[in-house]
């Protein structure tokens, strides 16, 4: 639908560089099944899924950034619009954060890996013709 956007890698675990080829092994997203395990690289374009020693710590504070838009946005329209009590607010967010938590962390590397990497129509015919 929308092929070639970041948006469209982030959403459906694809390379940020063909589109085609899965960045993490599995797609699930809240499986906590191997939900951190990413391929070395692209199995399409052969794109590195590993740029450097530490790069994905960068991806800490995208997740970081998620979190923090959740929590405010949820503790925001529950406690100040509907009235809900605090203590359950908060209960009920450090209950939804550990669940979801291996969601955040692939959103989180996705979206970083992203900003670097642009999308190239032509990269999976780059790697089959050599």
């Amino acid at each position: 639908m929308f092929k070639g956007s970041k948006l469209y890698s982030v959403l459906f675990n694809k390379c940020p560089h063909c589109h085609e080829g899965q960045f993490f092994k599995t797609n699930s997203w809240v499986s906590w099944h191997k939900y951190d395990q990413m391929n070395t690289h692209c199995e399409v374009c052969g794109a590195s899924f590993e740029r450097e020693p530490g790069f994905y710590f960068g991806a800490m504070y995208m997740s970081y950034g998620l979190y923090v838009g959740v929590i405010g946005f949820c503790f925001i329209g529950l406690v100040l619009l509907l009235n809900y009590s605090v203590t359950y607010v908060l209960v009920g967010l450090v209950a939804f954060i550990v669940l979801l938590q291996p969601a955040f962390l692939r959103l989180g590397r996705l979206l970083w890996i992203n900003i670097f990497v642009s999308y190239d129509p032509k990269a999976k015919l780059t790697k089959n013709e050599s």
